[in-house]
């Protein structure tokens, strides 16, 4: 189901999709087939945007015109039937009646109905005994009064495999949590607040010891900014902190990002993105945050940026991106959307290993200091470009640094010599170059390639293009396709790339942000 509502606090219109597909698809779809009109703000206009032969149902108590002779039209007085089982509660009511007879249109046995709102209302018998009783008036109205001329119907089918529903953001709360988040310090935004809700829900059940002592602490900031410094301050420490925000809240961090990015020290940041930019539509839907996350801050900087597809990825992504803050001693985004991230999304049972262990990077311990006799915090001692951390207070006389934002040298000492502080942003090259052999790989939709053209996508666009594909393939087009989950990219989304002659990326902005990203790292000239 699609959730379609406004941004303000004023009570205007939502709107809300249910797709039902016999392959599985979750794309909200290109077409409505039953509508149901309640609302008098948006009538004439719903009414106007639907296609010949699409199924109406409607509230004939709302004295507006049904103008429409090529539809299939319901009326149903809802107002009226609320009224009859509760004066007082007709407005809330009015939902539940429509429910019922959609229940009768589509062939949906009056129990199933009746077990949703056992399930809905948790034993209060006095509200699933109200709303059964409106399901059961709505539907008898139907079968007394009108007759069904419409082609669709809902089956029952047995459960082939195990699925559940869940929003990409509670996936992503989930997996923070499995990722040993110790510290959430968050600023309320949509469309991200439901990550730190979410992780603030699950805490008690998953993250408390025996005495009922939670391990990871919550703080709600006074803004964006403090949030972001709580997470450098935790990631400094030695604990995974994490904030979740969205483009006006990346904004804000900017300068702990920078500070983050150049001291290397390990946070995550999750932008769940809305429409920009300003203030935008903060309950719509764009993949605008691109550019904004790979460049975040002043100066020369790249970060790892992982985009989920799929609320398995949202919490896979939710655990892992811990594990490469801490590895590459950098800040890493998660980049979500409203789509993917407030919506519900049908999916199989998450994948965890109990057995596993955190990747913490490269951490010095005492005997470690011992036998060095000059630590060097920011010393590329592998040749990969990650230097040695310590957490504070491991050594009574080693491994102390002072943590800059300023130009430092491999020792952490301030230095204004302009080969020294090359030198350092040079080794930040390295070590994110580092990173695109790790990050998550992209996924194909084919073993091999077999076209001269191919389709770049990536993040929630996921569902749609798999429909997209198949219609083409219904239409014997054959296309390759590749959905890329990471930045930095790696080797083979540069061998996608070089292997077809015309390629088409897939991206919800004005300005193609993911093919820019493309050509600048790539060196592609058009």
């Amino acid at each position: 189901g699609k959730n379609l509502f406004p941004s303000n606090i004023s009570g205007l219109p939502t709107w809300y999709i249910i797709r039902l597909s016999d392959y599985g698809y979750q794309a909200p779809g290109n077409r409505t087939d039953i509508q149901v009109l309640v609302n008098p703000a948006t009538w004439v206009e719903d009414l106007a945007a639907l296609e010949p032969g699409t199924v109406v149902v409607w509230n004939s108590n709302s004295k507006l015109e049904m103008d429409r002779d090529d539809v299939v039209s319901y009326p149903i007085p809802m107002t009226k039937i609320a009224k009859g089982i509760n004066p007082k509660l007709a407005k809330l009511i009015t939902n539940i009646v429509y429910v019922g007879a959609i229940a009768e249109i589509l062939g949906i046995e009056q129990s199933a109905l009746e077990s949703a709102v056992e399930k809905q209302f948790k034993g209060k018998t006095s509200a699933i005994e109200l709303n059964s009783n409106a399901l059961l008036q709505g539907r008898e109205f139907f079968k007394e009064n009108l007759q069904k001329s419409d082609p669709y119907v809902v089956e029952s089918r047995p459960i082939e495999k195990k699925q559940f529903f869940i929003e990409g953001n509670e996936a992503a709360a989930l997996g923070s949590l499995f990722g040993g988040a110790q510290l959430l310090a968050w600023y309320p935004i949509t469309p991200s607040s439901s990550i730190c809700e979410g992780m603030i829900n699950w805490i008690p059940k998953i993250r408390t010891n025996d005495e009922g002592e939670a391990d990871c602490a919550v703080i709600q900031a006074e803004d964006e900014l403090a949030a972001a410094g709580m997470v450098l301050g935790a990631g400094w420490a030695g604990g995974r902190g994490i904030t979740a925000t969205s483009g006006p809240g990346i904004s804000l961090m900017q300068e702990f990002i920078g500070l983050g990015y150049f001291a290397e020290i390990p946070s995550v940041f999750w932008d769940v993105c809305r429409v920009g930019p300003s203030t935008g539509l903060p309950t719509r839907t764009q993949q605008s945050d691109i550019t904004l996350l790979y460049e975040g801050s002043h100066g020369d900087t790249q970060h790892i940026v992982l985009f989920p597809g799929t609320v398995e990825e949202c919490f896979e992504f939710g655990w892992r991106i811990f594990d490469y803050a801490e590895r590459y001693q950098t800040p890493v985004f998660g980049m979500s959307d409203l789509d993917l991230g407030m919506n519900d999304w049908s999916t199989k049972e998450f994948e965890w290993d109990d057995s596993s262990d955190y990747d913490r990077g490269k951490v010095l311990s005492k005997e470690d200091l011992d036998g060095i006799e000059k630590f060097g915090r920011y010393l590329d001692v592998d040749g990969d470009g990650i230097p040695y951390r310590t957490y504070p207070g491991t050594h009574p006389e080693k491994g102390a640094y002072f943590t800059r934002g300023t130009s430092h040298d491999e020792y952490a000492g301030y230095t204004e010599d302009g080969v020294k502080n090359a030198e350092m942003l040079s080794r930040l090259v390295k070590k994110f170059q580092t990173a695109s052999s790790l990050v998550p790989a992209p996924v194909f939709n084919q073993d091999k390639n077999n076209s001269s053209m191919g389709i770049i996508y990536f993040g929630s666009t996921d569902c749609s293009m798999q429909e997209a594909l198949d219609m083409l393939e219904e239409q014997n087009m054959k296309i390759d396709a590749m959905r890329i989950r990471a930045f930095p990219f790696n080797l083979e989304v540069w061998e996608f790339i070089e292997d077809h002659d015309l390629l088409f990326i897939v991206e919800q902005n004005r300005d193609g942000q993911m093919r820019t990203l493309i050509m600048a790292e790539g060196g592609i000239i058009p």
